[in-house]
């Protein structure tokens, strides 16, 4: 966007389904970059997902938007090759995502944090589990 970054709100996304949520997402975009966001659009957040992963950056922290509780920076995927004795030459080609977690230990708790990247974590293994 010219003039620099908006961050639309996708509000009750714990209410909502990813079909929804995917919905929402596209008309928020669109009215950001016609310029017709609500203020109510883009300063109500709680948590913010910044996607840096899209621009090919394997790794980064994300800086904590003044109000929110926490922000999760997602970079790309990297290729790396591990040993698996399984594998006929006793390596496999696996990909991993790097993600880190910003938060205001003021309105979240540091366990809290933790518990929420192993759940990203499984998820991410297995997606299915969402369905």
């Amino acid at each position: 966007i010219d003039g620099g970054l908006i961050t639309p709100v996708l509000k009750y996304a714990n209410e909502r389904d990813v079909l929804e949520l995917g919905e929402n997402w596209k008309e928020l975009v669109g009215k950001a970059k016609s310029g017709t966001l609500s203020p109510d659009e883009y300063n109500s957040g709680t948590f913010t997902i910044s996607n840096m992963g899209m621009f090919g950056v394997s790794q980064f922290d994300a800086i904590l938007p003044a109000g929110q509780g926490g922000i999760l920076a997602v970079a790309g995927t990297q290729e790396y090759i591990v040993p698996d004795k399984q594998a006929v030459l006793g390596m496999k080609k696996i990909s991993k995502m790097t993600v880190t977690l910003t938060c205001d230990h003021r309105q979240i708790y540091g366990a809290d944090a933790a518990l929420f990247l192993k759940t990203l974590n499984d998820v991410m293994i297995s997606p299915q589990q969402l369905l």
